[in-house]
């Protein structure tokens, strides 16, 4: 079965962020830094403690990132998303309200025309997050 990751990018706060979602949705999440790889000391000191492979996993849910934007700039756009699909009404606004800490509501939650429960939010990472719970 093939599966879409969202994988986001950083510029130095990777593992803030992923620490932070890791506290709102729970999971295993696992960090190698550039330092953790065997090219470590042919990598400028500066960089190593960056992360180069960050993975977040509970269940089906999968989120990945880095710190590793190479030479093009990194510019936060709100061209994706992460949507993320519950299981309960509890749940949804559980994980609503622990990303928003810090962040901006977009959409409140509330019952959509199709039936659902929908809302919407830009966490404090400037990272734009999509809740639904049908």
């Amino acid at each position: 079965m093939s599966q879409l990751i969202t994988y986001l990018t950083f510029n130095g706060n990777c593992r803030d962020a992923m620490d932070f979602y890791q506290q709102c949705l729970g999971g295993e999440l696992y960090l190698q830094t550039v330092g953790d790889t065997p090219m470590a000391d042919q990598l400028p000191e500066e960089i190593r403690g960056c992360i180069l492979h960050a993975l977040l996993k509970k269940g089906s849910l999968v989120l990945m990132g880095t710190d590793m934007v190479g030479d093009e700039v990194l510019i936060q756009g709100n061209s994706i998303s992460i949507l993320l699909e519950c299981r309960t009404p509890s749940q949804m606004v559980r994980y609503y309200n622990k990303l928003v800490e810090d962040g901006q509501q977009t959409q409140p939650i509330e019952k959509t025309h199709w039936g659902a429960l929908f809302g919407a939010l830009t966490d404090k990472f400037g990272h734009h997050w999509l809740l639904k719970c049908s």
